[in-house]
Formats: C-alpha cells, structure tokens, sequence
C-alpha cells in the first residue's frame, strides 16, 4: 500500500506538470491533495502559495506562502511571491521586506529589485528606491522602466539634472516614449503644451482612495473654500453648476449651495465613484473636460474648475471649450498655480503646470471672455510653505 507521504509526492509532481503547462486549476487541485496529505511540507505550501497568486487568489496565497518562508528561509520562489502578493494588496513595508529576503537568496533579479523599489517609493523612502533601481539597471542596463522609475526618483530628491540623464536613457531603452518626453520635459524648463493623458487618469485611480486625506490634512487644501465660499456668501444663485475636474467631490456640497442643479466631469472613474458617494450631483460623466465641454448642448451658468488647470497645460481650448457651455449671464471660476520667474506657461518638476495672471487674462481675451476679478493667495502646503495660486473669475464677453 502507497503511504501517505508517497501519494503526497505523486500529486506534488502532477502539480507541478500542470503548473508549468499553465493549467494553473489542475495545479491548486493536485497541490490542495499534497497538502491535505502532507500539511507542513514547505514545498507544497510554497507552491500552492504560488499558484494561489497566479490564480489571484491573494488573500489565500499569503498565509500559504508565509508559512512555507518560515518553514524554508532558504525558499527563494515563495519569498519572490509572497513579496508581490504583499504588494497587490498594497503592504508596502511588507512586500519590500520580503523581497528584500528573495533578492538576498538571488541578487541578479532586475525585475524583482524594480519592484521593490515601487514598494519603497509608496512609503517615502527615496534613497532607498533610488538604490533599487540603481541594483536594476546595473542587473539589466537596458531597463526602461527601472531608468524611469529612477529619473521619478531623482526628480523628486531635485537631483534635476541626473533625473533628466535618467529619462533619455529610458527613451533610449524604449521605454514608452510619451511619458518619458513628459517627465523629461518637467526637468528641463521645457513647457509641453498638455500632459499625456493616461498619466493624469492612472494617477488619479491609484490617488483616489487616500486623496481626501492626503490633500486636506497633510497638504491643507484651502483653494476649493476660498474660491467658491464668496460665491455663497454674496448670495448669487446659479441654475446649473458644471464641476469640471470634479475628482472625489469636495466642490459639490459648496455648488450644492449657489447651484440648483450639479453636474461634474472627471477623468479617474475611481475618483468619480467617491464623487458619486456624496449625493451632490445630478450627473457624473467619466471623460476630458475639453471633449465633454465641445459634446455638451445644455449650457451652465456656474463652471467651476478648483486645482484642476495644474493637470491641463495650455489653456486655450478648454477656454474656447468653456465660453462654447457657459450661459450668456454664466460665470467661470477657477484657481491656478502662480508661475514664477516671469515664465507664462510653466511644467514643474512636480509635473504640475504653473500659470501667470497676464497669460489667464490674455488667454481669456482671445477665447471671448472677460476677467471679472483676479486675486493671489495660497492654494495649499508645499514643503511645509504656503503655495501661491490664482483664483480667477471670468465671464462671457470681451473687455473694452
């Protein structure tokens, strides 16, 4: 008679068949009887845990591949899983602690070094970071991504030009060409007229859950209030409110307030799901504010835009976009982040757009629109320093 641990055997090894055939559910069922068999083996846990992950079956896979690392220190396979498992579920620490371990058994993973730096990026450790994708490139120097990701980190430690070196050696390696003309844009004074816009749509879904968070306690957003609250408080009422950019909804609950009826437009569905939760607007629509603004056919008499021209560049079409919704006795308004240094348009390092007051006031001239009033004050915190912006009021018709 086969003894349980020789039957456990022939189902690891026919896990294994499936496994590397990519018959990733005959794999967990062969497995699943190994273990039922066998219950401590580390390799049965481990590749279990492994095709659990490949399965996506996360929250099964951890316990798994943590008992099988524990089990065998030495399991290079189940550290490298268990640390991308961690990372999918967004354990930063965690997922870079074990591949930290997974590295140690192997150092010549570039992939796996790329990824740890990700992990140590989410949690603010640039030099850190910097050093994994330093590990990467010198592992597999025709890395795009990892020079990207180092050009991201060098930027944010203003390391300017090493960050721009980095970038044209990611364009150099292939590594997608619109991006990187973009971040090597934002190193080097160069004004790219609009950010390529999966960038602002793949920022703002990852962004979304922590946003509110992040923005009004640890940046201390002020910039929606102050440009919407006078509206309230000189009592002005709008028949509809269009809230352009309108992200997880702050400005809804204000143009609840002036605005019969709201309706808002953003870019990140994740963002508009959290908008949607605050029971402000009439419509949500998952667009670009331009091409949302050129298909509309009811006009607005409110169009609001709070922190959103940062992430737009030029701005001559959603103007002309605008002055096409906006109602004849309709009001526009809006902030912007001041530039500096005389400059009229400006891509920061932060990879937001910086505007001047003179640029707004032509740009509104050229589009059919005039400025109604113009003030300066701080829009939020930005190293611990009141950040200046514009906040702008414009309406239909030209000025004599």
């Amino acid at each position: 008679m086969t003894s349980d641990l020789e039957q456990a055997r022939l189902h690891f090894i026919k896990g294994i068949e499936h496994f590397e055939g990519g018959r990733l559910e005959q794999a967990r069922a062969c497995f699943e009887s190994a273990l039922a068999l066998a219950p401590d083996r580390p390799s049965i846990l481990g590749n279990l845990g492994v095709t659990l992950y490949h399965l996506g079956q996360t929250a099964q896979a951890l316990p798994l591949l943590q008992r099988a690392t524990a089990a065998d220190p030495e399991f290079l396979d189940a550290w490298t899983c268990l640390g991308l498992a961690l990372e999918r579920t967004g354990r930063w620490q965690e997922a870079a602690d074990a591949m930290a371990r997974s590295l140690a058994l192997a150092p010549q993973q570039a992939q796996l070094w790329f990824r740890r730096g990700q992990c140590l990026m989410r949690t603010g450790q640039w030099q850190a970071a910097l050093q994994a994708f330093d590990r990467a490139v010198a592992t597999e120097p025709a890395f795009g991504d990892a020079w990207s990701a180092r050009g991201g980190v060098l930027r944010d430690l203003q390391r300017l030009p090493e960050a721009a070196a980095s970038f044209e050696k990611a364009l150099a390696c292939g590594a997608d060409p619109e991006l990187n003309r973009y971040y090597l844009a934002s190193v080097t004074g160069q004004a790219l007229p609009a950010p390529p816009r999966r960038y602002v749509e793949a920022l703002f879904d990852d962004y979304a859950p922590e946003f509110q968070d992040h923005v009004l306690g640890g940046l201390r957003y002020q910039g929606y209030e102050r440009l919407l609250l006078p509206l309230a408080e000189q009592g002005r009422r709008f028949r509809r409110a269009l809230d352009l950019g309108c992200g997880t909804g702050l400005c809804g609950p204000l143009l609840q307030r002036v605005a019969a009826q709201v309706d808002g437009v953003d870019l990140s569905a994740a963002m508009l799901e959290q908008a949607r939760a605050t029971g402000a607007y009439r419509t949500l629509s998952h667009a670009d504010i331009v091409d949302f603004l050129r298909a509309e056919r009811e006009t607005a008499d409110l169009i609001a835009a709070a922190d959103v021209f940062i992430y737009v560049g030029e701005l001559q079409p959603v103007f002309e976009a605008v002055r096409g919704t906006l109602a004849d006795d309709g009001l526009f308004a809006f902030t912007a982040e001041l530039a500096a240094g005389g400059e009229a348009l400006q891509l920061l390092p932060s990879l937001r757009y910086a505007h001047s007051e003179d640029y707004i006031r032509s740009r509104a001239v050229d589009c059919g629109l005039r400025v109604e009033r113009i003030f300066r004050a701080p829009v939020r915190i930005d190293q611990g320093r009141p950040l200046e912006g514009l906040y702008c009021y414009l309406a239909p018709g030209r000025k004599d």
